[in-house]
């Protein structure tokens, strides 16, 4: 056959291709999310191996070939830290004129943000800039807008200033396979806030509605939901976690065809994680509303409530809840500073979060071994640390902030 009948007959078979196949669309198998797309710097920088915090250099030794040909070992050039420097030792002036460069960009988008809501505030109170100005700044104002202020003034600098610094260097360093710690870090909290948040809607409705009944009705409600709190919490929680993840990843394996992708997988493992613990973690909050609810039951005004022939459902809406609102609250900003840590514990034991899936608990989990190496590899260890510390101590400190702002009874001293 000639080259141009092959030709002809490729033309016919692609002319007789429907026209459906032809338009299908093809999709990627990589999942891409927007906070990897807002990383997309960090995430694509990928070096050989590791290499320490605003390094230029890899941290282990290789084999360098030289431009005469001779072979030497040594520490070769990250392809992405420090890259544009024509010479490594400029790195602590570069350093520090681009953290200078981000904190002047900071404070910039800060005085924007200050000067914008000052104009606002004048507005809504008819007041003139330079009034609302003077008054926030001798926090005479009833919102505490100069704390408010500070706090947004601090996390803006530290922002840019990271920003400034991540676009020229791994301000983290690098794991074993080149991937920036920083990213890794960043991509955690994710994992983070959606254990804390989603296990805590899972467990607050049980623990509400069946503590305040509990302690209000009493009796065989009482005798009841006490047996159902008090066997659930006899139960080891670690051992009931491992045989539902255990179970979970029997069913995943033998049901790999209803599964696209390790992203799937992944997310699946989350969920059951988080409803595992919710399941585990009202105990707690149910026993203290119920003991909060006995006491409330005789107050006073319950009692002449009750007295009028008022439904129980309205009492307890008006008189039992406003009242036990404080400690729900303080709860379950105590138990997300628990989950977060106890994401940390199971990951590192393996009954946690899938592997893939970024948390502060496989870096714990995959940066303990390299803590024997010498020299130490310890940054992703302190990485992980830093930041489960941050988000836990804030959690704590909005929790005396939550508790003191939905106290009926430190309202009603003030």
């Amino acid at each position: 056959m000639s080259g141009q009948d092959a030709t002809a007959d490729e033309q016919d078979s692609f002319a007789a291709t429907p026209a459906s196949v032809l338009a299908e669309p093809t999709y990627s198998t990589q999942i891409i999310s927007v906070l990897d797309l807002w990383l997309s710097g960090l995430r694509e920088r990928q070096e050989k191996t590791f290499s320490a915090p605003f390094a230029t250099q890899l941290f282990v030794k290789e084999a360098i070939e030289q431009p005469d040909g001779s072979v030497i070992r040594g520490y070769p050039r990250l392809e992405h830290g420090g890259a544009h420097l024509d010479d490594p030792s400029q790195r602590g002036v570069d350093i520090l004129l681009r953290g200078l460069f981000g904190l002047v960009k900071g404070l910039i988008a800060w005085t924007a943000l200050m000067v914008t809501l000052i104009a606002v505030l004048a507005w809504r109170g008819r007041q003139s800039f330079n009034d609302r100005a003077s008054a926030i700044w001798r926090g005479e104002t009833e919102t505490p807008w100069r704390v408010a202020l500070s706090a947004l003034a601090l996390m803006l600098v530290l922002s840019f200033v990271a920003a400034e610094l991540a676009a020229s260097y791994h301000i983290l360093g690098t794991d074993k396979v080149g991937e920036d710690v920083f990213y890794q870090s960043l991509k955690s909290i994710r994992t983070g806030l959606v254990i804390g948040t989603l296990t805590t809607l899972v467990m607050l409705p049980a623990a509400v509605i069946l503590g305040i009944m509990a302690g209000y009705f009493g009796g065989r409600t009482d005798d009841v939901i006490q047996y159902l709190y008090t066997t659930l919490s006899s139960i080891p929680g670690v051992l009931l976690i491992a045989a539902a993840i255990l179970m979970l990843q029997v069913y995943m394996t033998n049901n790999a065809e209803q599964f696209q992708s390790l992203v799937e997988r992944a997310d699946l493992r989350l969920l059951f994680l988080c409803i595992i613990l919710g399941v585990t973690s009202w105990t707690g909050l149910c026993r203290l509303l119920r003991g909060e609810s006995l006491k409330l039951r005789e107050a006073d005004y319950v009692q002449a409530a009750r007295s009028l022939g008022v439904r129980s459902s309205t009492v307890i809406g008006r008189h039992i809840l406003p009242n036990v609102l404080h400690i729900v609250m303080i709860t379950v900003v105590l138990d997300f500073s628990g989950l977060v840590l106890a994401e940390a514990v199971l990951s590192y034991v393996n009954i946690g979060v899938d592997p893939t899936m970024n948390s502060w608990g496989n870096m714990i989990n995959s940066a303990r071994l390299e803590l024997a190496r010498d020299p130490v590899v310890w940054w992703s260890l302190a990485a992980a640390f830093v930041f489960m510390f941050t988000l836990v101590l804030a959690a704590n400190l909005l929790a005396d902030v939550v508790r003191d702002a939905f106290d009926p009874r430190l309202r009603s001293a003030s």
